[in-house]
């Protein structure tokens, strides 16, 4: 009897094999769609350690980066045991479905899956491992202007793609930044995700400032963010959309280049 704690994990554990094994799971847990049909025990944030309990789990499983601090303790406390996921690279991925799978009793399943997931991965890193840079913008959302930094696992996508993130360099994962600092760094592309699967309006703001060049060769983009926000195997979805409009914005640096 497992807790999820956050949206990925539900969908890691359906991965693994073991989505008859969740008897609670936290808000926007949408996929697969089975997901939808399990109790929910509160947000990520904040969820009710009294729902969880009378629930009888025999795991937790807990999203480091996402979960409040120290989330892990009130479980342990009771007994219960808790598996902290915390993928940060695109490999993690497949470690958390291979352990969750190890937990549940469905390692059979669980690493064909991982192992299924690797080969793709493996793949994206041959085609494009020998590619011309493309520095990106990731623009996760506007009001705050927000992006991430070389932690996120979004920037581990971005560098498989032959990309390079204009804010690698900060010191917090998902930090506020200027609209000037954008303009200074000047990014090729331009990419983000939103909310759910339309794209963002705000997203074409960006073609108020020509002097990007993002917006002189319309390397403005969008990619639907459960496919690439979240931790999971739809992930390399999210790469391969990623790779192919990095692609599109590298050719145009050649075309622009030779003319």
């Amino acid at each position: 009897r497992i807790i999820a704690l956050a949206p990925h994990i539900v969908e890691n554990i359906y991965s693994a094999g073991a989505g008859d094994k969740i008897v609670g799971a936290v808000s926007y847990s949408n996929y697969p769609p089975g997901a939808t049909n399990i109790p929910i025990v509160g947000g990520y944030h904040a969820f009710s350690l009294e729902k969880i309990a009378s629930l009888r789990p025999d795991l937790v499983i807990t999203w480091a980066e996402g979960n409040a601090e120290e989330a892990a303790k009130p479980f342990t406390s009771l007994g219960i045991p808790v598996y902290i996921d915390e993928p940060r690279k695109l490999a993690d991925v497949a470690t958390s479905v291979r352990n969750i799978g190890l937990l549940s009793g469905t390692a059979k399943q669980a690493n064909a899956t991982a192992d299924q997931f690797m080969a793709t991965l493996s793949s994206l890193q041959q085609r494009f491992s020998d590619t011309e840079p493309v520095t990106v913008f990731y623009q996760v959302w506007n009001k705050p202007l927000q992006t991430i930094n070389h932690e996120h696992i979004i920037s581990s996508v971005i560098e498989l793609c032959g990309g390079k993130n204009i804010y690698n360099d900060t010191p917090v994962i998902a930090p506020k930044i200027s609209l000037e600092s954008v303009i200074h760094r000047n990014p090729q592309a331009i990419v983000a995700s939103g909310m759910d699967e339309a794209r963002p309006e705000w997203l074409d703001e960006w073609r108020a400032y020509p002097q990007l060049s993002a917006v002189v060769n319309q390397n403005l983009f969008f990619i639907p963010p459960d496919i690439l926000q979240r931790h999971t195997i739809r992930l390399l979805q999210g790469a391969e959309a990623m790779c192919n409009k990095l692609q599109k914005a590298r050719e145009k640096q050649v075309k622009g280049a030779t003319l």
